[in-house]
């Protein structure tokens, strides 16, 4: 049994207007999460692969299909049940800057969902000094705001809180998307290492490809709701199968003019080949 398992999942937003035809974005996908390990999930703007993390956290209900935590249904969960999923459940936003309250410090921050689960003041306390540790932030940082922290410090906040309660399974929907390069790089590793050192799973979503090759163990490629091709991360990210995930892989750049523009006239290529 997987630790997350997602069968034939469907979901579809409301249509324009009172008489508007609901619009389905996720035509039945199926995905498996084992523990320990990271599953890529890579796709266009408008792809569907957000809305697959959302549903994962209760945040948008499936018109279909289901979603199954530890052998547990959860697609339907709600209120206090869904709430007491959070300690095996927790998401990573893409934005470092808006996803943490402002007027609060961070060792609030941090100490706020162990206290909700019960933890004592100083239990939560010494928790947070674990937590910062593990995230390579100072001690001094629980008195301090987050305005007072670049956006990599931020996001390993961000990453800190969501291991607060010691989750299973941690989403995280674009972490690195709004960091330059260079701090993608080190919150990718910090990912990396957390996870040797906790065996926490990720379901972790980017539109990048060569973000999630560096991340994942295994890929699942999403194109307007439909999954495409899936498999172990060093194939689909070098040499798929799939002329959608090729588009992908050409798209991405690379530091070389040479290799880039070859990468630019094979991309044209399958463009002007008709696929997809």
């Amino acid at each position: 049994m997987s630790l997350l398992e997602i069968r034939d999942l469907r979901v579809a937003f409301p249509g324009r207007g009172l008489r508007g035809k609901p619009v389905e974005v996720l035509h039945g996908v199926s995905l498996d999460v084992e523990a320990g390990e990271t599953v890529g999930l890579v796709g266009e703007s408008g792809s569907g692969k957000t809305t697959i993390g959302r549903a994962v956290l209760g945040l948008v209900r499936p018109s279909g299909g289901s979603i199954r935590f530890e052998g547990r249904e959860i697609g339907g969960l709600q209120g206090k049940a869904r709430r007491g999923l959070s300690d095996q459940l927790q998401v990573v936003f893409q934005d470092p800057y808006t996803s943490l309250n402002p007027s609060m410090t961070i060792g609030e921050i941090l100490a706020e969902p162990l206290i909700v689960q019960g933890a004592t003041g100083r239990d939560a306390r010494s928790r947070v000094r674990g937590l910062l540790d593990q995230v390579g932030l100072p001690t001094d940082s629980v008195d301090r705001l987050p305005r007072e922290f670049s956006g990599g410090q931020r996001q390993r906040v961000a990453i800190a809180r969501s291991l607060a309660p010691e989750p299973k399974l941690i989403v995280c929907d674009e972490p690195v998307s709004a960091l330059d390069l260079s701090t993608q790089a080190t919150v990718m590793q910090l990912f990396t290492e957390i996870q040797r050192a906790t065996g926490v799973a990720y379901l972790f979503i980017s539109h990048d490809l060569s973000v999630i090759r560096h991340i994942s163990h295994r890929v699942a490629v999403l194109y307007r709701g439909d999954l495409v091709e899936t498999g172990d991360a060093p194939t689909v990210t070098s040499t798929p199968s799939h002329s959608y995930t090729r588009r992908l892989l050409l798209a991405a750049p690379v530091a070389n003019p040479a290799l880039q523009r070859q990468r630019r006239e094979e991309r044209k290529k399958v463009l002007a080949g008709g696929e997809l």
